[in-house]
């Protein structure tokens, strides 16, 4: 263990340059890890090699050279249409594989994932950071410890203003939407309060290019409904809200898919006797996430969210979008495998 309670520290290599990416190589270095390699998809561009040196990271060349190098792990932060291939190659390859949301782009993907790292003894993460925030573990302590009563409804949002025509999020070739960007954030949030859901119901506001801009379903539970909205065309600065009601209270969040926030996260608890508040204080997710990852491969802990639990998520996802789609109720189940 390193001086900071972490696990011993993994060499990393990172695929691509993207923003995200920013937030990981401190997380990295504060876990004990050592970043050790750089693949870009242009190694010549000068927006590569800015980076490399800005964050004294090796710029080895492609994709390629990163699966090749002597790294233990790979974060995949590429556009969402190379998660699996890339994913695949680096657990192929032998390295432990930390990917950002979505991990695929269905779940018969998701599946090949999870199977490829069960074959190849290989740790595979999908990178939703806010769910190592303290205000997570007490949300989830709150709604299944029966503190609000019965849960009657959840309603989870997120949404920002995307104002960059050269985004590839607008691009429905390689995974853009908001669903599979901002929404997929709520769907996961209801699934770990409420477990697995029955069946979608979902609308969307298309843009002629063929992608979800803004996106509305709820999520039967019986007798409980999770309803969810997303979207690229809200106001600044970003909605990231969730609202639990019960039959004894109703729970309010703002800031709730927070990694790193930078204020503290509050929640608000009204019942007929008024309203109180829990505070919690600004914290990085990242690190706790990269060290919860260090510390699985070191065979220290047991994954809190293995692969399985990214394909219980894809199935929603994809039933999300059928009903999206088709206008009609999509159930789930063992949909796409």
């Amino acid at each position: 263990m390193s001086d900071n309670g972490q696990a011993a520290g993994l060499r990393w290599g990172l695929l691509g340059a993207a923003r995200i990416a920013r937030a990981l190589i401190p997380a990295i270095r504060a876990s004990g890890g050592e970043v050790t390699a750089l693949g870009v998809r242009d190694p010549a561009s000068v927006r590569a090699q800015a980076f490399a040196e800005e964050w004294g990271v090796p710029l080895l060349g492609g994709y390629d050279a990163v699966l090749a190098a002597d790294v233990d792990a790979v974060y995949n932060p590429l556009p969402n249409d190379l998660h699996r291939p890339w994913t695949l190659a680096a657990l192929r390859a032998g390295k432990h594989a930390l990917t950002e949301k979505p991990l695929t782009l269905n779940a018969a993907e998701a599946q090949e994932l999870a199977d490829a790292a069960q074959e190849t003894n290989r740790v595979l993460l999908e990178a939703f950071a806010y769910r190592f925030h303290p205000h997570i573990t007490r949300l989830r302590q709150i709604v299944r410890g029966g503190d609000l009563g019965e849960v009657r409804a959840v309603h989870a949002a997120f949404g920002f203003a995307m104002d960059n025509p050269d985004d590839f999020r607008w691009d429905p070739a390689r995974g853009g939407g908001a669903l599979y960007d901002v929404g997929t954030y709520p769907v996961n949030l209801i699934r770990l309060l409420l477990g697995e859901p029955r069946s979608a119901v979902a609308r969307a506001r298309w843009t002629p290019g063929g992608i979800d801009i803004g996106l509305s379903g709820v999520l039967e539970y019986g007798g409980t409904l999770a309803s969810l909205d997303c979207a690229f065309d809200w106001g600044s600065p970003s909605t990231q809200r969730l609202t639990v009601v019960g039959t004894h209270a109703t729970l309010d969040v703002d800031g709730v898919f927070s990694s790193n926030m930078q204020v503290p996260v509050i929640f608000r608890i009204t019942d007929a006797g008024g309203a109180r508040t829990e505070e919690f204080a600004p914290f990085n997710a990242y690190t706790a996430m990269v060290g919860h990852f260090q510390r699985v491969v070191r065979g220290e802990e047991a994954a809190l969210f293995p692969p399985g639990d990214s394909v219980r998520h894809a199935r929603v996802m994809d039933a999300l979008f059928e009903s999206a789609r088709t206008g009609q109720r999509a159930d789930i189940g063992e949909r796409g495998l």
